[in-house]
C-alpha cells in the first residue's frame, strides 16, 4: 500500500464521509503549486473554493502570521487587543462602509447577517415581531448550518436536516420580476450571490445587481451581497458587485479574507444597521481574535495595491478566451465565469465532472466538479501566465483525447 492508499483509507476509516475529496495526499504547497506525500506535484486550480486568492504560503501573508504568533493569538471578546480597531477600520473603510463584525466562517459570516437583516428589520424598519422575511435565490450556497440550508435548494444540502427555518423566500436567480413580486412590506433583506459559485459560477444577465439595488432602496429593504467567494479579487475587482457599479448594504466576507492561513469572516455594513447589536447579543470566542486580525490586515493592505485585481482581469480575458475555443470542439457546452473564475460544462458523452477532474488529476492538474457535469476553474491569483497555459493545455488534451 502506497503513502496515498494508506492515508486515504485511514481518512475514510476515521473520519464522516461529509466530503468526498479526488485521491491526493497534499503534504506541501507554494503559490500556485501542491505536492503530495508521494513527491508528484500539482497545479492547484481551485485556490480552496477561493480561500487561496494569494497562493500557498504568501510570504507577506505567512510573515504576518509569524509574527503576531510570536506576540498574542486569542484574546476572546472579553478584552480588547492591539490589532483589532485597526482590523475593523481598514476593512470598513475598503468596503466604505462604517462597522465591522467579525467571525470566522463564511456560513458564520452568513447566519451574522440573517440574525443583523431581521434585528434592523424589528428595531428600524418596524416590521411586526416573528414576521421577518429574507428573499433568496434559487441554487444559492451560502453554507451548511441548519438555517441556511432550509433556504437551500441542493437535494444533498438539504435533505434529512429538518424540520427548517421558516422566514426565506426563495425565487430564480437573475429574474427581477420573481424578486421584485416577492418583496412586501415584511421584507427585511435580499440576500444574493453576485455570482453563484458552487451553481457552476453562474453570472447574472447585465442589469440584474442594478435592478436589484434599485429595488430594495425603493422598498426599504437590505440588500446583502455574499461575496465570499466572488469578492477580495477574484473576479477582477475588488468586489463582484462593482462590475455595476453597485453597493450593497451589507457585504458578507470570508474564505480569501483570512489568505488561506486562518478562517476569517466579517459582516461590514452601515452604523445603522450593524449598530442593533448590543452587547451579549451576538458573539464568537475566536471572531475577531489577535492572529486573525493580524492576517486580514495583510490581505487588506494587498488588495490595495490593484495588483491582485488587475492579475484576476488580464489573466482572466486570457482563461476565458481560451475555454472559449473548447466550446468549438464538442466536448465543451457552454463556459461562464468573471475574471479568474470558470465553470465549464462538459458534454456527458466525454464523462462527467468527477471523471474529467480524476483524469485531469492523472495529468498534475487538481480542479472540483459541482452538479454533476461542471468543473469550476478558479487558480490562485498568483499563477502565471506560463502555469495557466500548462494547465488548460492538460484541460484540452483531456477533453479531445
Amino acid at each position: 500500500m502506497t503513502r496515498t492508499e494508506a492515508a486515504i483509507a485511514a481518512a475514510d476509516a476515521h473520519s464522516a464521509h461529509n466530503y468526498h475529496p479526488l485521491p491526493v495526499v497534499v503534504a506541501t504547497a507554494e503559490g500556485a503549486w501542491m505536492t503530495d506525500v508521494e513527491g508528484n506535484r500539482y497545479l492547484d486550480m481551485l485556490a480552496g473554493y477561493s480561500a487561496l486568492n494569494f497562493g500557498h504560503g504568501n510570504p507577506r501573508l505567512r510573515d504576518a502570521a509569524r509574527a503576531q504568533l510570536d506576540r498574542v493569538t486569542l484574546t476572546s471578546r472579553a478584552f480588547h487587543h492591539d490589532r483589532f480597531a485597526e482590523f475593523c477600520t481598514q476593512l470598513a473603510e475598503l468596503c466604505g462602509k462604517d462597522m465591522v463584525l467579525p467571525m470566522n466562517t463564511g456560513a458564520e459570516a452568513v447566519e451574522t447577517a440573517v440574525k443583523t437583516a431581521r434585528k434592523w428589520g424589528y428595531r428600524v424598519k418596524g416590521v411586526p415581531e416573528g414576521r421577518a422575511k429574507i428573499v433568496v435565490a434559487e441554487n444559492n450556497f451560502h453554507g451548511r448550518t441548519t438555517t441556511i440550508v432550509s433556504f437551500s435548494t441542493d437535494p444533498e444540502a438539504r435533505a434529512d436536516y429538518g424540520p427548517y427555518t421558516p422566514g426565506f423566500e426563495i425565487v430564480p436567480y437573475g429574474d427581477l420580476a420573481a424578486l421584485t413580486a416577492a418583496v412586501d412590506d415584511d421584507t427585511v433583506a435580499v440576500l444574493l450571490e453576485p455570482i453563484q459559485g458552487e451553481a457552476g459560477v453562474l453570472v447574472p444577465p447585465p442589469g440584474y445587481l442594478t435592478g436589484v439595488r434599485e429595488l430594495t432602496a425603493a422598498r426599504n429593504v437590505l440588500f446583502m451581497a455574499d461575496e465570499i467567494q466572488s469578492g477580495l479579487g477574484r473576479t477582477g475587482r475588488t468586489f463582484a458587485c462593482e462590475h455595476e457599479d453597485v453597493v450593497p448594504d451589507v457585504y458578507v466576507l470570508g474564505k480569501a479574507l483570512g489568505g488561506g492561513v486562518v478562517p476569517v469572516s466579517a459582516v461590514v455594513a452601515s452604523r445603522e444597521v450593524l449598530g442593533v447589536f448590543h452587547p451579549g447579543e451576538h458573539g464568537s470566542t475566536f471572531g475577531g481574535n489577535p492572529l486573525a486580525c493580524a492576517v486580514g490586515l495583510e490581505v487588506i493592505a494587498m488588495l490595495r495595491t490593484g495588483e491582485y485585481q488587475q492579475r484576476a482581469t488580464e489573466l482572466g480575458e486570457h482563461l476565458h478566451h481560451e475555454l472559449g475555443l473548447l466550446t468549438g470542439t464538442g466536448a465543451v457546452r457552454e463556459v461562464r465565469g468573471r475574471g479568474l473564475w470558470a465553470g465549464v460544462d462538459i458534454d456527458p458523452a466525454h464523462g462527467t465532472g468527477r471523471q474529467i477532474s480524476e483524469k485531469l488529476m492523472a495529468r498534475g492538474v487538481l480542479v472540483k466538479d459541482t452538479h454533476g457535469s461542471t468543473i469550476r476553474i478558479a487558480p490562485p491569483l498568483v499563477i502565471t501566465k506560463e502555469d495557466l497555459n500548462w494547465g488548460l493545455t492538460q484541460l484540452r488534451e483531456t477533453l479531445t483525447a
